[in-house]
This record gives structure tokens, C-alpha cells and sequence, in this order.
């Protein structure tokens, strides 16, 4: 079984139109849609905002719905200048940008006493999702690289440079490395999707509304072809 996350309403409106058979579940305030999602079967959910609900979503999805892999699709802010708004990023890995144990002796961005600095993700579930989009989304961009995540809207000139300098990250959000988290705790699958609806800078709350509806239809096409081919 295939678990779909996203972080608003609006992102997975559109994917609770294309589902069959389905069989809604509440817990921890969250609407867990089980059904069928281009012939796979799947759960849709909203997690809410943040690296704390998208950390419970995801473990629901392990404990009661046994999910063999974890998506989680949704918009972001581009950190770097060749990604463009309405691109899509596949996550070759990811890490929270706002851990801080340095004074313990670990890199930024290392929580303490874990084995590593980042979270990688599925190489199967990245190809299918690089030949959905040459599939379904012609004319958009796709890139692999590193996601980075924390509980805060990155809009600055100077915030953005610092998490390339630091991260080398590709696109800047506030859920995926929580889900990454999770699911390499539980040892499952995981793949972040990005569609990019800001460019992460000084611009990021005058472009946000414009594109976001564009951004959310691009990962929607996305994941409905990949569910069928999944």
C-alpha cells in the first residue's frame, strides 16, 4: 500500500477526486482517505504544516495502514537559481536545516545520536517519478537533489544563501525531512516531491499566490502516474 502526504488541503483536494472505494478514518485530527489511486491501492492524507505533524502523519500511515512506502508531495521554495517556479525537485536526500547541535559536536543539521546527517531516498521510487514526468509533465524542468526542511517560510536573500552554502540543498520546505525521518526509522521507502511555487527570496510572498495552484496541479499529474506504475 501506497501513503501519499501532503501538507494543505489544497494538495490532496485533488487526489481524493481520483480515488475509488474509499474509507475515511480519523486520528490525531487527521483524515486518513483509503482507497484505490489510478489502481493502486492508497492512503491520502493531509498531515498539517510542520515537521511535528508531518512526524505523526507518517507513523500513523506504518502503525495502522502497514504502507510499504511513503510520498510526499507538495510545493516548496527553489534554492537554486537554474530551478525555476513550477519546476519539480525528487529528493536524493534530505535534512532539517534547523538542527542545531553543534555544541554537542555534531554537524548542523545532525540530530544528535543518529547515524547520519541525512535522510536518502528511494532510488526506484525516484526513477518512477523522473519517467512520470517526462511522461505527463512536458515542458517542466525536473531535478534530483537534496531537500531541505524546517519549521519556518525561508523569504530572504540571505537565509537562502546560507542553506545552499552550508546544505547544498535544491529547495527549501517544512515537512520532508520529518516524513524522511520517520520513515528510515521505520525502514520503509520514501520519496519527497517538490513543485516549485516560490524562489525562496525577497520575492517569495508576491510569487507564492500566483503559482501555488500551478505548482499543486503539476505534483498531482505527477502522482497519478506514478501510482499506476508503482
Amino acid at each position: 500500500m501506497l501513503g501519499i502526504i501532503g501538507a494543505m488541503d489544497e494538495e490532496v483536494a485533488k487526489f481524493k477526486e481520483h480515488m475509488t472505494d474509499v474509507e475515511v478514518h480519523s486520528k490525531a485530527s487527521m483524515d486518513f482517505y483509503k482507497g484505490f489511486l489510478n489502481g493502486k491501492e492508497a492512503v491520502v492524507v493531509r498531515s498539517g504544516i510542520g515537521k511535528v505533524n508531518a512526524g505523526i502523519c507518517t507513523q500513523i500511515l506504518v502503525d495502522d495502514y502497514e504502507v510499504d512506502a511513503v510520498i510526499n508531495t507538495g510545493i516548496a521554495g527553489s534554492l537554486n537559481k537554474d530551478i525555476d517556479i513550477g519546476d519539480i525537485v525528487l529528493s536524493t536526500d534530505t535534512l532539517e536545516h534547523d538542527m542545531d547541535a553543534v555544541s554537542f559536536g555534531y554537524p548542523l543539521g545532525q540530530i544528535p545520536r543518529m547515524d547520519t546527517l541525512s535522510f536518502t531516498a528511494d532510488e526506484h521510487l525516484r526513477k518512477v517519478a523522473k519517467e512520470s514526468c517526462d511522461k505527463v509533465l512536458s515542458g517542466v524542468k525536473v531535478f534530483e537533489g537534496r531537500v531541505v526542511s524546517g519549521d519556518q517560510f525561508v523569504s530572504s536573500h540571505e537565509k537562502k544563501d546560507w542553506l545552499v552554502e552550508t546544505f547544498g540543498g535544491y529547495c527549501t520546505e517544512m515537512e520532508g525531512a520529518a516524513i524522511a525521518h520517520a520513515a528510515y526509522l521505520n525502514n520503509i521507502p520514501f520519496l519527497i516531491i517538490r513543485a516549485i511555487s516560490d524562489k525562496a527570496d525577497d520575492s517569495a510572498s508576491m510569487d507564492y499566490p500566483a503559482f501555488e495552484k500551478m505548482a499543486i496541479a503539476n505534483s498531482v499529474t505527477l502522482i497519478l502516474e506514478m501510482a499506476g506504475n508503482l
